[in-house]
């Protein structure tokens, strides 16, 4: 007799087939997306497409950066928590969260686009768009814009690293970048996103959407899961993070100067910005820690090249290169705090993902409001945009923070986040996929 769960499966194969076949896609809104091949430039497309490839490598890295550091017993699970999100994420972005995210406003308020102006990539094809990406496909667009929101949810999985149950994290994923991530995307980088032309908002690659949402959310994935039975583990692989690391820095270059969305100045600098305050981060780390008496060590010089990474991507395109290691060095020492901070080890930030890319993405929002040039920046004089970047940093980090903290909690009612005791002694690798790195465990 065939098993009910096969029968399950296999009628939604057979439904998401059906649906697929029998989609009408409505040709491209004239006022939204004309016939404007004309305007499409060769060399933005080859580079556009070259980042993006530069972006989706970031989450394979992330996962060997992330997988390195936890316990033994949990690497593989670590790593397929980040890879997984390729999956997740490219059918939900296309389904409906590339629509929510970039889609017409809705309401009017700023806030989130309408679902239905994007649905299942509607009105996304080959033809560049009237604001948004007129040099390139729309498509292209939209696909560069694909890889933020897949390594976004996967930054957070460091923080509940070891203890979280694999299904559950799954719902909670689809479930932050449908009501999280998305809102966040629209309101900092839709033409009429409510902290683009409200709070004058500038975040040219991720700072505030990516890293910031991450970081905070992963504060309350901290917060919700509790404390590992065992606190204090030996990192696995470091080669892993070092190997994770390399393939961080080169894909970030297409992360930051692909933000530019054509080949051009912009991207050059925004390209030389962000090799300058990683390199300075990496060393600023290494050499707080001697100052504070700790080994220089492979992971702390991972680690601050990372944040340096983080700090510099809102500003990267708005910055000189001794204001990017400025960014990068301040940045450095104030998440090496965080780290070491008695008080936020309280809290079972398992990779200190909250300290790096939280403090990481508040510093450099800040720094992007003091540096911005062009009259923005409080250095020029743009007292203004000063103040309400503060504003802006303050109700992203609680929206940020309290939605994800509402989502965990409703995930949790739906499926336990926590695995058991039991389980979390084993190690996620065996308790959630039988699997190990040592096959004779």
């Amino acid at each position: 007799m065939i098993e009910k769960r096969w029968i399950i499966s296999f009628t939604l194969i057979v439904a998401v087939a059906l649906f697929a076949l029998s989609w009408e896609f409505v040709a491209p809104a004239a006022e939204a997306v004309a016939d404007t091949s004309a305007n499409i430039i060769g060399s933005d497309v080859a580079w556009m497409l070259t980042a993006s490839c530069l972006v989706l490598l970031m989450t394979p890295g992330l996962s060997f950066f992330y997988g390195g550091m936890v316990g033994s017993k949990s690497v593989i699970s670590t790593m397929l928590q980040s890879v997984i999100c390729l999956g997740v994420i490219s059918i939900l972005w296309v389904v409906v969260g590339f629509s929510l995210a970039f889609g017409d406003d809705l309401g009017g308020m700023g806030i989130i686009g309408d679902p239905g102006t994007f649905f299942m990539f509607k009105n996304v094809g080959a033809m560049p768009h009237s604001m948004m990406a007129t040099s390139i496909p729309f498509i292209l667009f939209a696909m560069f814009q694909l890889k933020f929101a897949i390594i976004t949810p996967a930054l957070i999985t460091g923080s509940f690293a070891e203890r979280v149950r694999f299904i559950a994290y799954l719902l909670f994923v689809c479930l932050f970048s449908l009501l999280i991530y998305a809102p966040l995307c629209h309101m900092v980088w839709h033409p009429e996103g409510l902290l683009l032309v409200k709070f004058h908002v500038l975040d040219f690659a991720g700072g505030t959407v990516v890293h910031m949402s991450a970081g905070f959310a992963a504060l309350a994935g901290a917060v919700v899961l509790g404390k590992r039975q065992k606190k204090e583990h030996i990192a696995a692989n470091i080669p892993f993070v070092l190997l994770g690391t390399g393939l961080l820095w080169f894909g970030w270059f297409g992360f930051n100067a692909g933000s530019a969305a054509a080949a051009n100045g912009t991207a050059a600098m925004a390209f030389a910005t962000t090799n300058t305050a990683s390199a300075i981060a990496m060393l600023t780390w290494i050499f707080f820690d001697r100052i504070n008496g700790r080994k220089v060590s492979a992971l702390g010089a991972c680690i601050g090249a990372v944040v340096g990474l983080v700090a510099i991507t809102p500003a990267c395109a708005f910055v000189t290169i001794p204001q990017a290691i400025f960014i990068g060095f301040i940045a450095a020492i104030i998440s090496n705090m965080m780290v070491n901070w008695k008080a936020l080890k309280k809290v079972d930030d398992t990779l200190d993902v909250f300290a790096c890319h939280g403090v990481g993405g508040m510093v450099g929002m800040i720094c992007t409001a003091i540096f911005a040039g062009g009259g923005k920046g409080l250095i020029y004089g743009g007292t203004e945009d000063f103040g309400l970047a503060i504003i802006a940093l303050i109700l992203v980090a609680a929206f940020a923070f309290f939605g994800s903290f509402i989502l965990y909690k409703l995930t949790n009612m739906i499926i336990p986040l926590r695995v058991t005791e039991e389980s979390e002694q084993i190690g996620l690798d065996i308790s959630q996929h039988g699997e190990s790195m040592t096959p004779e465990a």
